[in-house]
């Protein structure tokens, strides 16, 4: 095996050296729990939106939010309702469904035993029974709000045993980069989605129709109560982009994700000696400096799209920078931790 080696902490008391494994392990069941909590959020969304709307068009937009339009249209026909929710719930074929990735976060849970506390693993294992044992009744159009509100607060319920059991060392750091590499991750993605999909045309800007999609937008990130106690102006494009990129005091913008991830980037380097994450923290840094130094409106005039594209590719090289410094890149592979959009190829690495 090959440990990350660390110093001996403030206080004099020596702390084992953390697996790299467990490093690896850390990031991606952060990851995961997080994937599911905003995939059915998403869901749950989409079904109330298309249901008032009376159209079926939106539920296209869960799949190009994954980049799975490939797979999905090899197996389907249309972005329809049963055919979305079943490939995105259910479908053991599907590697980025809740019930793969739930699979997925238990078994790097498993690997993570000695770490991890007894509530943890515990909550982890009823959860991923619960959702191994969904068939198509519960995913009914019926049951599908209640199904959602329940596999989200299965996901708080997570974070909050994680917030108050697991052990502050680096191993809490790892756990908080996955959390936030996930959140900036998907942020960007459902901006860029439903910036360019949801609006029929141009002439359609400040109608109820826009208004509603971008209400559905904030309510997607958990974000509409929070914009509204925030937000003076309108439910305008340039606001909701603005509060959800900029908006330094909810906690799944962008830019707090960027802050927090830089924060256990550099707690990595200085309370553990872990020196290697040089080069990922200076690919941060230029992320933030980015996304401060332009206004909402500068970002859209000069291109949104192409700016959340950059910011995704970023953060794919942020991943990459961290799996450099912080695990060996050529390792035996038997469990596979994709990034969003990926192809499904990156694996991760046990020893």
């Amino acid at each position: 095996m090959n440990p990350v080696m660390i110093d001996i902490p403030p206080g004099g008391i020596a702390m084992p050296n953390l697996l790299s494994r467990y490093a690896e392990c850390t990031i991606w069941l952060a990851r995961y729990m997080e994937r599911i909590e905003n995939l059915a959020r998403l869901v749950d969304v989409t079904e109330t939106f298309v249901r008032a709307r009376s159209t079926s068009s939106g539920w296209l937009s869960i799949v190009q939010i994954n980049a799975d339009d490939e797979r999905f249209f090899e197996r389907h026909g249309a972005a329809s309702e049963e055919n979305v929710v079943g490939f995105y719930v259910i479908d053991r074929e599907n590697p980025n469904s809740i019930v793969s990735i739930a699979h997925a976060a238990r078994e790097n849970a498993r690997s993570l035993r000695p770490l991890i506390s007894t509530e943890m693993w515990m909550h982890l294992n009823m959860f991923t029974n619960a959702v191994s044992a969904l068939g198509p009744t519960d995913i009914r159009a019926s049951n599908l709000s209640a199904l959602c509100a329940r596999l989200k607060q299965d996901c708080q319920t997570h974070h909050g045993i994680t917030e108050g059991t697991f052990y502050r060392d680096q191993a809490w750091l790892f756990y908080l980069i996955g959390r936030n590499l996930e959140r900036a991750d998907q942020i960007t993605r459902l901006i860029d989605i439903k910036y360019h999909t949801l609006l029929p045309s141009v002439a359609g800007v400040g109608s109820e129709v826009d208004i509603g999609q971008w209400a559905a937008v904030l309510r997607s990130a958990a974000a509409y109560h929070a914009f509204r106690r925030t937000v003076a102006g309108d439910m305008t494009p340039a606001n909701v982009v603005g509060f959800l990129l900029k908006n330094d005091g909810f906690p799944r913008s962008l830019s707090t994700s960027l802050r927090q991830l830089h924060w256990a980037v550099g707690h990595l380097r200085t309370d553990y000696g872990l020196k290697n994450g040089y080069a990922a923290a200076e690919r941060i840094e230029e992320l933030r400096a980015t996304l401060a130094e332009q206004t909402v409106e500068d970002i859209i005039v000069r291109g949104l799209h192409e700016f959340l594209d950059w910011v995704q590719r970023e953060l794919h090289l942020v991943q990459g920078e961290i799996a450099r410094a912080f695990w060996p890149p050529a390792m035996p592979a038997s469990t596979a931790n994709p990034e969003p959009g990926s192809g499904f190829s990156q694996e991760q690495s046990q020893s």
